[in-house]
């Protein structure tokens, strides 16, 4: 007992030991830095997220992001402004040179903005992948979204004489304008063109809080005082691992693997290399989601039950019924489910834009897996680049090609018995050998009369009456 007592002292003064050496580390004010410089996707939307999470533990008095993106998707843009928006933490972005599209508006949604003297922010029209302006149907959720996310910050009251008024802190117009051309704003543009910003302007309008050159120099405005520390977020290995794997684009590239490798080796017996392929895919789809904890152990197992009741309607029921409707729709249940942050059958917390981004990356993939099919289907065995997959010799006769036996070929020309009636099909002996055998023109035989061969082929021996 002695020993435990003294065992349970060392432990305790070694955790207060420990947390005097901590609380030495962290006794001046604390600032966490977080690293935006690539394009606005799953891996940045990672990064923020175990980034705010560290600052939070750690306690810090406020998180700086540091800015450098041309811009990315709008979905994960739209989910890391909400997640600043919602910080407890203050959020100060650093924008070192460009914060483009999606990169303004998570800048906008921050507490305060930093730029460097030749950055410059704006530019927030929705394009797809050519750069291509899209319908104003986007353009319009887009505009909305900076409206919203300029308001956000309220107003200041502003008191001139004996007149008060309130004005915004950031112009929700002007975050419209950074979307939207057609956006006319008196002494700022009415240039019919979407408004992008330098340092100085952004000043002047409200949408830059200073200039700095780096973090360091915005701290030390920010606290008065050069007596700080700063700790920075570093991404592990396997966050841009997880970050590559929860692109949409690629998820709908492995729901594609995983149909085309499933329908592939269906059609042919045993396990090969197609069925590799799709566990493969579905190993790369399932797991991020499970780490990351979206999918649940039931969403996976609803894609499994799918996937064997599809397999049950192939081999066991002829046609295509019950098994085979519900077995399609687990599959895509189980796909999408396993994209979106519901608790079991709680989706209270799961946001609409979340549902819409699951259900488009499942039914294109699902559509891309059709389509790959369909591919593969028309070029194996011809000359695509996987006719090396396939057979596609010409299987002639007169190359050798045989698919039955070709001994009864030399019995062409030879005399025999009928051994049985033919009428026209029955049996004939040639030698010693009992055949089977069809009469030519369908003609009659009796038992015992003397017959001869006149041909043989696809299997068959035929003879006529030798007796006129």
């Amino acid at each position: 007992m002695k020993r435990i007592a003294h065992l349970t002292t060392l432990i305790a003064i070694s955790l207060l030991f420990f947390a005097k050496v901590y609380s030495n580390n962290y006794a001046k004010p604390l600032y966490f830095s977080i690293d935006l410089k690539k394009n606005v996707g799953s891996t940045t939307w990672i990064y923020i997220q175990k980034g705010f999470k560290e600052a939070e533990l750690l306690e810090a008095r406020g998180i700086v992001v540091e800015m450098n993106t041309y811009g990315g998707e709008v979905v994960y843009a739209d989910s890391i402004r909400t997640k600043i928006l919602n910080s407890d933490i203050p959020v100060i972005v650093f924008i070192d040179n460009n914060a483009a599209s999606a990169g303004a508006l998570i800048s906008i949604a921050c507490d305060k903005i930093y730029m460097r003297p030749s950055a410059t922010i704006g530019a927030a029209s929705v394009v797809d992948q050519t750069g291509k302006k899209l319908p104003d149907k986007y353009q319009s959720y887009m505009r909305a979204t900076m409206r919203a996310t300029a308001q956000a910050h309220g107003k200041d009251t502003v008191i001139a004489g004996n007149d008060t008024t309130y004005v915004w802190k950031r112009d929700p117009l002007i975050a419209e304008g950074m979307v939207d051309e057609r956006t006319i704003i008196p002494n700022v543009t009415d240039s019919g063109k979407v408004i992008t910003f330098t340092t100085e302007e952004a000043i002047k309008y409200g949408y830059c809080d200073g200039v700095a050159n780096s973090i360091h120099e915005i701290i030390e405005k920010e606290l008065g005082s050069e007596d700080y520390v700063l700790e920075k977020f570093k991404p592990e290995t396997m966050d841009n691992i997880k970050g590559f794997l929860m692109n949409p684009f690629f998820q709908s590239i492995l729901i594609m693997l995983i149909i085309g490798g499933i329908y592939f080796e269906l059609q042919s017996p045993g396990i090969g290399f197609a069925l590799v392929v799709a566990v493969v895919a579905a190993l790369l789809y399932f797991a991020p989601l499970y780490i990351e904890g979206l999918a649940a152990n039931w969403e996976i197992l609803l894609f499994i039950l799918g996937v064997a009741l599809i397999v049950l309607e192939i081999f066991a029921f002829p046609g295509f019924g019950v098994a085979g409707i519900s077995g399609i729709l687990l599959v895509i249940i189980g796909l999408i489910l396993s994209l979106i942050g519901n608790v079991n059958f709680d989706f209270e917390p799961v946001e609409t834009k979340s549902v819409g981004l699951a259900i488009v990356t499942v039914i294109g993939g699902l559509l891309l897996g059709f389509g790959f099919v369909l591919y593969l289907s028309n070029k194996i065995g011809t000359n695509g680049v996987f006719r090396r997959l396939a057979l596609d010799t010409k299987l002639d006769k007169k190359e050798g090609y045989i698919g039955v036996s070709m001994d009864e070929e030399k019995l062409v020309s030879s005399l025999g018995t009928a051994h049985t009636v033919l009428r026209p099909s029955g049996k004939v002996k040639i030698g010693n050998k009992v055949y089977d055998a069809v009469s030519v023109d369908g003609a009659f035989i009796d038992k015992g009369a003397t017959v001869k061969v006149v041909r043989y082929e696809t299997g068959q021996v035929y003879v006529e009456s030798a007796e006129h």
